[in-house]
């Protein structure tokens, strides 16, 4: 129902500034002046029209059953060091800080600090409307080229770190985890804490025997806390799993393949010798590294939501 009434009050806001942008514009031409505050106020109003004929544009691409859902998103280093581990939690940053931006709430569920610098991984949650149909625009390789801060000889280094976004799915979705393919460990957490936090066995590890599924979550100091939030991302691990062999089966039908592969990378961030941050997918290009890595990530994001829905249409059978 709040969805339903999120539209049509979008409607309402162009039906709105569409009815000023008119009156406007009759001012406008009986003044007739361009630069007469009435033809100001035609344009503007248009403006706002096209502003929020695009939101809606952007609403209708997340339709997918799941995209109204919180995510789940974990962040990874690729091979590289501390090289590697820091490019992983400046993505980490960057996603926090686009979250923030758009008010969602965050819960850091683990993180495992580098060795020396970075992240290892690192396994959040984002609570807010459509936050996973937003994010799932991020998952795969994250390329980073700069001059590396931890070369003596001011080397450029090229690192990669990779994202994969789960929606948070909700009690309604059935999830079956029988409890016998279930192992569950419990540890000492590790890196920054409270002396709580580090010296009682409130970490847990679960780990999906049929699957090889490892979820761990350290980051509450109770362990009534860590595993109901491991049992949360290993529910919404194991249903993406299903909804993926699923789209495969599908795919077999399919005339082109159009689900982005885990190994690609999909945006690089180049930072020396010039900067630049290049949706591969779509093309998007923003040279403001700064801001992007302070989380202005809603231009590519929406390209990416955009293109995707043109592609499926195009890739539809006659």
């Amino acid at each position: 129902m709040d969805r339903i009434e999120g539209t049509l009050a979008g409607f309402h806001d162009i039906k709105k500034a569409l009815r000023d942008a008119a009156e406007y514009f009759s001012l406008a031409e009986e003044e007739g002046a361009e630069d007469s505050e009435a033809a100001i106020l035609t344009k503007g109003a248009l403006e706002d029209a096209r502003a929020e004929i695009e939101r809606q544009e952007l609403r209708v691409m997340l339709g997918g059953e799941y995209d109204r859902l919180g995510a789940i998103v974990s962040v990874h280093p690729g091979a590289g060091g501390m090289e590697a581990q820091d490019w992983a939690e400046m993505l980490l940053r960057m996603y926090m800080r686009w979250a923030e931006r758009h008010g969602f709430k965050t819960e850091l569920a683990d993180l495992q600090p580098g060795e020396g610098a970075g992240i290892k991984s690192a396994t959040f949650t984002v609570e807010g409307d459509f936050a996973y149909g937003y994010l799932k625009a991020e998952v795969g390789i994250h390329r980073l080229v700069r001059i590396s801060p931890y070369d003596s000889n001011a080397r450029r280094h090229t690192s990669f770190a990779s994202v994969f976004v789960f929606p948070a799915i909700d009690d309604k979705v059935e999830v079956v985890i029988n409890p016998a393919d279930l192992r569950i460990d419990t540890f000492r957490a590790s890196g920054a804490g409270g002396q709580h936090v580090n010296k009682t066995d409130s970490a847990v590890r679960f780990t999906h025997l049929p699957t090889g599924i490892v979820v761990t979550c350290q980051n509450e100091r109770s362990q009534h806390k860590n595993r109901a939030m491991a049992m949360k991302i290993l529910r919404a691990r194991l249903f993406e799993l299903e909804e993926r062999k699923k789209r495969e089966e599908l795919e077999k039908f399919a005339k082109e393949k159009k689900e982005i592969a885990w190994g690609s990378q999909i945006r690089s961030y180049v930072l020396q010798p010039y900067q630049m941050v290049k949706d591969h997918r779509t093309g998007v290009e923003n040279g403001n590294t700064g801001a992007v890595l302070d989380g202005a990530l809603d231009p590519f994001i929406e390209a990416f939501l955009m293109g995707v829905r043109k592609g499926d249409a195009q890739a539809e059978p006659a």
